[in-house]
């Protein structure tokens, strides 16, 4: 077990930051001339401390500028987004009147067609009956003639009169 600690103290020493160069994203060429490129420093416990004050400083402010800034674009898409889906219910609202009005329009010519179809109907069951009458009229009226017809053949005969030809 003894060996195990002394692999694990040996080499957490090794990692110490000082044995790490460190890329910062600032102008530099080397010469302390604007360039944009990255600068590695080799670090040492005297530059670690000052530059790690500064840096946890200013770690901290830029972490909290980034929180305000996705906090604010959390806002502006929430309130884009509570604009878009009251667009969407507005557009929603919108087609549900036109469909009830749609609707009521259908109904209306509906109950129209309806009431005309109940009319014709009415005037065509008016007309059937008109012409059985009338059928029945014409029926009676060719009987009518020819009863007198043959009637009128018969007389000759019961007056004794021939037809002259």
């Amino acid at each position: 077990m003894q060996p195990h600690t002394d692999v694990l103290n040996s080499s957490v020493s090794s990692l110490s930051p000082s044995n790490f160069p460190i890329s910062l994203p600032f102008p530099s060429n080397g010469q302390n001339t604007p360039f944009y490129g990255f600068q590695t420093i080799i670090n040492n416990p005297q530059s670690m401390s000052l530059s790690s004050n500064n840096s946890t400083s200013d770690e901290a402010e830029e972490h909290q500028t980034n929180k305000i800034i996705i906090n604010e674009r959390k806002q502006r898409r929430m309130i884009s987004n509570r604009e878009s889906a009251r667009r969407s219910r507005m557009r929603k609202q919108r087609q549900l009147d036109e469909l009830w009005s749609q609707v009521m329009w259908l109904r209306t010519e509906n109950h129209q067609l309806i009431e005309k179809l109940n009319n014709i109907s009415e005037s065509h069951d008016k007309v059937l009956q008109e012409n059985a009458l009338l059928k029945e009229e014409t029926t009676e009226l060719k009987q009518m003639v020819s009863d007198t017809q043959i009637q009128s053949s018969f007389s000759c005969f019961r007056d004794n009169i021939i037809p002259i030809e």
